[in-house]
């Protein structure tokens, strides 16, 4: 079972939740951000993987604390419930159309970490709740704790909630296919190296 419980407590995050990586995609999500929410949900959805997750944050400072801690949380969940990655694809990929947005996501679970991220949204925009940089900002703390490579580039789009949309659940469908087993690989690892 690649399902893992999660928990992280700081002076500005409270986070718990658990991890399905083999799951229906069903989702209980509350950070007290509903854009953020709605990504999440979206994320989970489309990923196949079941997602609870509660976070607790100072939202009156502002999202930052509670956006950038869920990624540090969910990261380092995936990493946890992939083990010694032994079987998996490693590598995904997912051009996600979204309306008139197009959205290239591509991972890689190397071991390192690295985010390019080429996605531009106006300065200080905000979709609903939720200041637009801060999607960039999930995508650096989720790779670092999940060991992750990840390149996500805006090829078109004009709506930025298609594109906010097709950013997360391209990044949700590229990694379904890089958690996935491949039952040819059996217990191998996927690298020559022998570690990852």
């Amino acid at each position: 079972m690649r399902k893992v419980d999660f928990a992280r407590k700081t002076s500005e995050t409270d986070i718990k939740g658990s991890l399905n990586l083999d799951g229906k995609g069903l989702y209980d999500i509350e950070t007290g951000c509903g854009f953020f929410n709605h990504m999440m949900e979206l994320f989970a959805k489309h990923g196949g993987f079941d997602v609870t997750l509660r976070c607790d944050g100072d939202l009156r400072v502002d999202g930052h604390h509670t956006v950038e801690d869920c990624g540090i949380t969910l990261g380092k969940a995936f990493k946890d419930a992939l083990g010694d990655k032994k079987g998996i694809n490693r590598y995904g990929s997912f051009i996600m159309p979204m309306d008139e947005a197009l959205i290239l996501v591509a991972v890689d679970f190397s071991g390192r970490s690295y985010v390019g991220f080429d996605v531009k949204f106006p300065d200080e925009y905000k979709l609903g709740d939720m200041d637009t940089e801060l999607i960039h900002e999930f995508m650096l703390a989720f790779a670092r704790s999940a060991e992750l490579t990840l390149h996500v580039r805006e090829i078109c789009g004009e709506n930025n909630h298609h594109v906010a949309e097709g950013v997360f659940k391209g990044l949700a469908r590229a990694l379904k296919q890089a958690v996935a087993v491949d039952e040819k690989n059996g217990d191998v690892l996927p690298s020559t190296k022998g570690v990852l």
